[in-house]
């Protein structure tokens, strides 16, 4: 084992151990990280700027002290003397590895930018937005009545809109009396009132008949992922989406990671919400640039997250979510002021309003996707799987909905997995294995072109292929299962068992050759055991959860399956079936939401009575607990042959057929494999 310091990048996961000494940009390159830089690193173009972390970090298994980097030199000094950097962060041409030390990859320093697969899905919107905007004519002031501006503008609401209970923050009285004499006493007000409300908050005001378009934002706050969507709360319409990777990564790439490192670490839990709170104001401020807007048109947001995520965005120590009976300091729904949250890039008086949770560890993004779902108003009974690092669980039918959560960890976002990486152009995304001659062909993010097609090397010059991604790598082990390479147990072949070199020995067990770019000093891209190892336990998570709430509603079968977010768009449900990841149900049953979640926000955004519903909805459903119950442990060992070791999966077998007998000079996966294990004793 090395002694040498143990270097691991976020968001990409690649780690490795690198000798005293070696530049952190050197070390990217080496585990073929994401790291830009175009000076030869002399320090000149800053585009290799990194993110070093300290502190404890078990879900990497170090611990980063201070002096885990060398010393802050001259060439970065002149740099930020000269062009500025971001405090905390260090150009990694000129940072060297002394100790063990955890590095995130900012956006801006990545070569190939994520692709951030939570897009926006088209849904009409019913209109009934908290914030509105009305046209008054208000008294001039008379000194035989001495009123203050606002209260005559309360006035004046009252008498021509009937509306009453008026209040005004700070903001809205410095610009108050001179836009009321600019406008010669006739003013566009803006206002806002929750559902819950008794009271109408003046948010903005203009002088005159103003038509100025008002905006909201709906935002997926992942644990993975960022994704806000900026709103018309006219008409619903999306003027502008897009996406980060949640910053809080390099804290731990999954929800107890981030909680153990609050627990380790004093004050971690401020760091992470400082970390989030930052990404969600530079977001907020890249979608007002691309719509042409200004940050005082956004009135307000709305976000659904899940818990550990909701108390960190609200600066709430998460540490008692990491524990039996994983309590939330609220469940409710919360109406806030941005400054609340330290959200500068919108208006100064805008408001926040975030859904409710479900339980401890089923949180406000589910009860969006309900929302955007709702499965409690189908006949058939409807599985909705939500998946990310951690999956949320929806079953439900006119007669009752059933929630969960189930920790997938990061496997399927391209995490934890030997050549895999998050979503960016020159990722593998799509593959197929032909089961005669074992060989793949696939596609990567940024082309449409098959690997064995004319025009690919062209169509992939700019990026070429560095790695696989989360889709990915689920087609692969199903493609893999499929072809004969994999036995039901998910175990590799040798290259006599499976008749193709490309199964190479790797120690006692055997890997699967995808792509081999070295000979032009590109990356082998292989699927190893390990690999298959990962996604098995990801997907068993997955199935186990889904089983729990079956078992609990007292059915072995499911009428119908929704896939939720990035997986939900990019997944087939062929695919999903052979490996195991969702019940046995018939193809055209099962249909993507896209970003339910996201969706769901919208809704919540657009409309006050879609609040209601769903915290409505909230308070009936039936939670599940996944740690507590007995029999999920059962269903995750059963879950981990591939697609399943007891559920017969009878409609999967009539349109995927899986091979009996894999290894030809073996025999059958299982009896084979009793033959080994009878040889090996």
């Amino acid at each position: 084992m090395s002694t040498d310091p143990l270097v691991v990048f976020t968001p990409s996961g690649k780690r490795g151990h690198f000798p005293t000494g070696t530049p952190i940009l050197t070390a990217a390159r080496q585990l073929g990280v994401d790291l830009d830089s175009v000076c030869g690193g002399r320090g000149i173009c800053s585009k290799c700027q990194i993110q070093p972390s300290f502190g404890e970090f078990p879900k990497h298994g170090l611990t980063s002290s201070d002096d885990a980097l060398s010393e802050w030199n001259s060439v970065e000094q002149r740099y930020k003397d000269k062009r500025g950097l971001i405090d905390g962060r260090r150009l990694g041409c000129q940072a060297t590895v002394q100790g063990d030390i955890v590095i995130d990859v900012p956006p801006e320093s990545q070569v190939h930018r994520q692709v951030v697969r939570k897009a926006a899905s088209a849904r009409e919107m019913i209109m009934d937005p908290a914030v509105r905007p009305y046209y008054v004519e208000v008294d001039e002031p008379d000194m035989h009545t001495p009123t203050g501006d606002l209260e005559r503008l309360a006035t004046a609401l009252k008498d021509q809109w009937d509306i009453e209970n008026v209040t005004a923050g700070m903001s809205v009285l410095r610009k108050l009396q001179p836009t009321l004499r600019k406008g010669k006493w006739a003013v566009t007000v803006v206002l806002h009132k929750g559902h819950q409300d008794s009271e109408h908050r003046i948010l903005d005001i203009y002088p005159g008949y103003d038509e100025t378009r008002l905006y909201g934002l709906a935002i997926d706050l992942g644990s993975t992922t960022i994704a806000a969507h900026l709103t018309d709360l006219r008409n619903g319409t999306v003027v502008a989406s897009s996406g980060i990777m949640n910053p809080q990564i390099r804290f731990g790439e999954d929800l107890m990671s981030r909680v153990s490192y609050s627990m380790m670490n004093p004050g971690g839990d401020v760091e992470m919400t400082t970390a989030v709170r930052t990404a969600l104001n530079a977001l907020t401020d890249t979608l007002s640039a691309e719509a042409e807007i200004q940050p005082s048109q956004i009135m307000e947001a709305v976000f659904v997250c899940n818990p550990v995520m909701h108390h960190l965005l609200l600066g709430i120590d998460p540490v008692e979510l990491g524990q039996a009976p994983f309590a939330l300091a609220t469940s409710k729904s919360l109406s806030l002021h941005v400054a609340d949250l330290d959200l500068t890039c919108m208006n100064p008086a805008a408001r926040v309003f975030i859904l409710p949770c479900i339980a401890g560890h089923v949180g406000a993004d589910a009860a969006a996707v309900a929302l955007s779902e709702a499965p409690g108003e189908q006949e058939e009974l409807t599985l909705v799987v939500d998946v990310g690092t951690n999956a949320e669980i929806l079953l439900g039918n006119t007669t009752q909905t059933l929630a969960c959560s189930s920790p997938t960890g990061p496997a399927f976002e391209g995490a934890q997995i030997s050549s895999g990486q998050r979503a960016a152009p020159g990722a593998i995304e799509r593959i197929e294995i032909d089961p005669a001659t074992k060989d793949p062909r696939f596609q990567v993010i940024g082309s449409d072109t098959w690997s064995d097609e004319d025009g690919f090397d062209a169509a992939i010059a700019t990026t070429g292929v560095t790695g696989i991604c989360g889709s990915g790598i689920i087609e692969a082990v199903a493609e893999m299962r499929m072809a004969g390479l994999l036995d039901a147990k998910g175990l590799i072949g040798s290259p006599e068992q499976t008749g193709t070199p490309r199964c190479i020995t790797e120690g006692r067990t055997h890997s699967y050759v995808i792509y081999d770019g070295t000979a032009d000093g590109g990356p082998l891209i292989t699927v190893t055991q390990t690999d298959i190892r990962a996604i098995q336990l990801a997907k068993s998570a997955l199935y186990a959860g889904a089983r729990l709430l079956m078992d609990e509603m007292g059915t072995d079968t499911v009428e119908r399956v929704v896939l939720a977010g990035a997986f939900g768009a990019h997944i087939s449900p062929k695919h999903a079936m052979v490996l195991g990841m969702i019940p046995d149900v018939a193809l055209d049953k099962v249909t993507s939401a896209g970003n339910a979640a996201g969706t769901g926000a919208r809704m919540a955004l657009c409309s006050v009575e879609a609040r209601a519903s769903i915290e409505k909805t909230v308070r009936e459903i039936t939670k599940v607990e996944t740690a507590i119950e007995p029999k999920f442990q059962e269903h995750f060992v059963n879950a981990n042959a591939i697609p399943h070791a007891t559920d017969p999966f009878t409609i999967l077998r009539s349109i995927a057929p899986l091979p009996d007998a894999l290894f030809n000079t073996q025999g059958s996966g299982e009896d084979g494999g009793r033959r080994r294990r009878r040889r090996a004793t």
